[in-house]
């Protein structure tokens, strides 16, 4: 960078330092602000839904679950150092092992991480580290750090290693914002911070903090495994250590255990998941044949998951995939109707109905499923074949309209926009 623009930046730095600086809300150090909370809550709000969907969707069969994951989470909130900020919290249908909050208190926690658990003590360690997360305005100053780092206000990207979702190269606008904000690597320091005040919340909620530490065991121990579902879920945003059992250890002496464990009452809130587990082991199994080609396995594997929980959309909409590998163009229509029809609201299943529909030319129910993907989560993919639609009905105007929006994406999906769009302009 020029020396004239390094003295640019280092003005907006110390501006925004000057005029920015605001007392963190769970520690009472200073701090720079340059999102208000105006701002936070909103973008919670607004990426909640659509980080929902990237990471999975809602585990939609046992609401009850949720409604317990719900409760621990509310309690655990009403004694936080910002108890009014507008908490959700919601379980993802995914296997990967991972837990995330985003902005003004939106948390999320996978299955896959509730069924390592042993009691409600240990749920209640993992939502009270999240909490503080929010609390502390973690998520908020990752996306601060983005933005210094893109020149003050260019922007709010972070870097980082999104997990192996399908979409996640697709992903446009603020979809995105939400995705990187929930899979961003935290620091060391904020993972202690809220290791930290996390047992302070859950003592004050009357949970057992010692159960705190033994999460942190079992994480380091499940660490050294090597399991690339936890690699690339809880473990590459929250990096487990034996300093933070440790540490966790050092301030759990201090304040004293003793309190709920809650085991019970969480082996019978979790006996319809672990019930269903052998179906998700089966899906997973299912993919890992695909990604491999074997798609007969991986079919056999796929009508197993569907034997056991026949009501999980997300079976037949990989099924449907699955039927579309193997030419089955009319079985693959039916599966993606399936699961249509049991989630109606999932974004993935409608894009992936819509361009089978396209595949199919019917051109109506094409358009009509695609607009109902990017209301949830845009992306490039739907935006260029709306506009593929659009030619083919003749609406040149509205076609060039999705062009050029595929084409401010990245990548192939943004090539092929660039190129319809020009010869559209052209011709």
């Amino acid at each position: 960078m020029s020396r004239p623009g390094i003295r640019g930046l280092s003005f907006i730095v110390l501006f925004s330092i000057l005029i920015g600086c605001t007392t963190n809300p769970v520690t009472g150090e200073k701090q720079l602000s340059l999102i208000p909370e105006s701002q936070e809550i909103s973008i919670g709000e607004e990426q909640y839904l659509p980080t929902q969907q990237i990471q999975g969707g809602k585990y939609y069969l046992d609401p009850e679950l949720t409604n317990y994951v719900s409760e621990i989470g509310q309690k655990l909130a009403a004694v936080s150092d910002r108890p009014d900020l507008p908490y959700e919290f919601t379980v993802i249908n995914s296997s990967v092992p991972n837990a995330w909050a985003l902005p003004s208190g939106k948390i999320a926690i996978n299955r896959g991480l509730l069924t390592e658990f042993e009691n409600e003590a240990q749920l209640a360690a993992v939502l009270g580290h999240e909490i503080v997360h929010a609390a502390a305005r973690h998520s908020v100053q990752r996306m601060q750090r983005g933005m210094l780092i893109n020149a003050g206000v260019a922007g709010l990207g972070i870097g980082l290693a999104m997990t192996d979702n399908e979409f996640a190269g697709l992903l446009m606008g603020g979809a995105a914002v939400g995705s990187q904000v929930a899979m961003a690597q935290y620091s060391q320091s904020h993972e202690l911070e809220s290791d930290h005040y996390g047992i302070r919340y859950m003592k004050e909620a009357g949970y057992d903090p010692q159960a705190a530490v033994e999460l942190q065991e079992i994480f380091v121990r499940l660490s050294e495994g090597n399991n690339p579902g936890f690699l690339q879920g809880l473990f590459a945003t929250h990096p487990p250590s034996q300093k933070r059992v440790e540490e966790n250890q050092e301030l759990v002496n201090k304040i004293g255990s003793g309190g709920r464990i809650g085991r019970e009452t969480y082996q019978e809130k979790l006996a319809y998941l672990e019930k269903k587990q052998p179906a998700y082991k089966a899906q997973d199994e299912a993919m890992d044949f695909a990604k491999a080609d074997n798609l007969d396995a991986a079919m056999s594997k796929i009508n197993e998951a569907i034997r056991i929980e026949p009501d999980e959309a997300a079976f037949y909409a990989f099924r449907g995939q699955i039927q579309e590998e193997l030419n089955n163009p009319q079985k693959a229509q039916s599966d993606y109707d399936k699961a249509v029809s049991l989630y109606p609201e999932m974004f993935s299943y409608r894009l992936q109905r819509g361009l089978h529909e396209l595949d199919l030319n019917n051109l109506d129910q094409a358009q009509e499923d695609l607009k109902a993907a990017n209301d949830v989560v845009p992306t490039s993919i739907a935006f260029l074949r709306l506009g593929d639609i659009a030619v083919k009905q003749g609406r040149k105007e509205e076609a060039a309209q999705y062009y050029s929006t595929a084409a401010k994406a990245e990548g192939e999906i943004a090539a092929e926009a660039q190129r319809k769009l020009e010869a559209l302009t052209q011709g």
